[in-house]
């Protein structure tokens, strides 16, 4: 069960070359228009001469019981612990057993030292706080290697190993929004990404042009390779989901530094209740506090003017959050926010539909050609001065906008870079400068 990425990895590492198993499918949910693929022969190896179907999860019931399955392994991330019971009910129900499989049988051991960055949420942080340790790193004169949390929503052969070091790759690897937003910012400071689908490949041509690999995580999955410093951000502003979604707790657990960000815009009580929760999950973990100030565009003004608020997707759908940075920009300067749900066309009147959390913002929902369409056009339509992008990319490089645009921007403050480069310094003294 997953949600093109997770699965993908875990049948790779453990039942891609078991002879005793018979994999019948893949199962996708969360990500639209993933599914009625085919996992290829060609990553699916030997044993899959015809590589293995992608069917909708609602099928799951049905398919358990036609193909009489023994095992169903849950393979997805940034869901309520609540959640996965009631999907691990439902395979019971239909006669079969419920698995999670765990850092072990899917850790890939690296020959150089791993870095790995995850969060207890969606929309915590991951982003800046990766780039933070990868400029420190830079800046000791080792090479980098990010590797980020898959995403092949595409042809998944061809997206098997996937290397991005300039605007170009982007471009020929078609990707969709939300690899943009990922991918994007590190070509921007210069860091090399690798991502894709057989993370044993990626892991073997990374590691060879690098001293560090670090893992850029995603949702709030735990890390395909074993780390020797794992990294893990809460965020203050959804308190208590840190101990309450899934694999999110696991990352709190495992956690050797723990950062609560964006404790510059959060509730002070909100961030006490966090370090309490942490605390109790992983007492032995060290605390940073770190803010995420943001700024716009050349100080733009935007006082009294009526915006659109175009905010990173992921983090607003099933991150459950009802604003982000350019939203809490937005109203900082004194805009006129308006709603765009009039104004929604496609397949974003059904996103708007499925989250009802969201209101006065426009998520940049764009996994493929026709549903950037949309979003352009959803753009054109809202009677506004100037459109506020949220998202960690520019989106002038992708979908035409046809008025005044602004950007937020976001990184990590100075000290709290800082402060995970003293930990980097003492948990990994060989990578540091002599």
């Amino acid at each position: 069960m997953g949600a093109a990425g997770r699965d993908f990895h875990n049948f790779n590492v453990r039942y891609r070359e078991d002879p005793g198993v018979r994999v019948v499918a893949f199962t996708a949910t969360q990500i639209p228009h993933i599914e009625g693929r085919v996992y290829p022969r060609e990553l699916a190896g030997p044993l899959y001469p015809q590589g293995v179907p992608i069917v909708p999860e609602a099928e799951l019931a049905g398919l358990i019981r036609r193909e009489s399955v023994d095992d169903v392994v849950f393979a997805y991330s940034d869901v309520p612990h609540v959640y996965v019971m009631h999907k691990a009910s439902e395979v019971l129900a239909a006669g079969a057993t419920f698995l999670l499989l765990g850092p072990r049988d899917t850790w890939l051991k690296a020959k150089v030292p791993v870095v790995s960055v995850t969060a207890v949420r969606t929309g915590s942080g991951k982003s800046q706080t990766t780039r933070a340790l990868a400029q420190a790193l830079t800046r000791w004169g080792r090479r980098v290697a990010v590797v980020r949390h898959p995403m092949p929503y595409g042809d998944l052969a061809a997206q098997a190993v996937q290397r991005f070091a300039a605007y170009e790759d982007l471009d020929r690897h078609r990707c969709t929004i939300e690899e943009r937003e990922e991918y994007e910012p590190h070509i921007d400071r210069g860091n090399v990404v690798y991502a894709g689908v057989d993370y044993g490949r990626i892991l073997e041509q990374a590691q060879a042009e690098a001293d560090v690999v670090l893992w850029d995580g995603g949702n709030n999955d735990l890390p395909f390779y074993r780390p020797d410093l794992a990294v893990v951000v809460a965020d203050p502003h959804r308190p208590g989901h840190e101990a309450s979604y899934h694999p999110g707790e696991a990352n709190a657990r495992l956690a050797d530094v723990i950062v609560i960000n964006k404790v510059d815009t959060a509730d002070p009580e909100q961030v006490a209740e966090v370090r309490r929760n942490l605390a109790f999950l992983n007492p032995g973990a060290r605390v940073i506090e770190a803010g995420s100030p943001i700024r716009l565009e050349n100080g733009a003004d935007l006082a009294g003017k009526r915006v659109l608020v175009v905010e990173d997707g992921p983090t607003l759908t099933h991150g459950g959050m009802s604003y982000g940075a350019g939203v809490l920009a937005a109203r900082r300067a004194g805009a006129v926010l308006v709603d765009p749900r009039p104004h929604a066309v496609g397949s974003l009147q059904e996103t708007f539909s499925r989250f009802p959390q969201l209101g006065e913002l426009l998520p940049a929902m764009g996994y493929g050609e026709e549903q950037v369409a949309e979003l352009g056009e959803t753009i054109r339509r809202a009677p506004v001065d100037a459109v506020v992008i949220g998202t960690p990319i520019d989106l002038r490089r992708v979908v035409p906008i046809d008025k005044p645009t602004v950007r937020a921007y976001y990184d990590l403050d100075a000290s709290s870079a800082a402060a995970l480069e003293d930990v980097l310094r003492e948990r990994l003294p060989g990578l540091a400068p002599s």
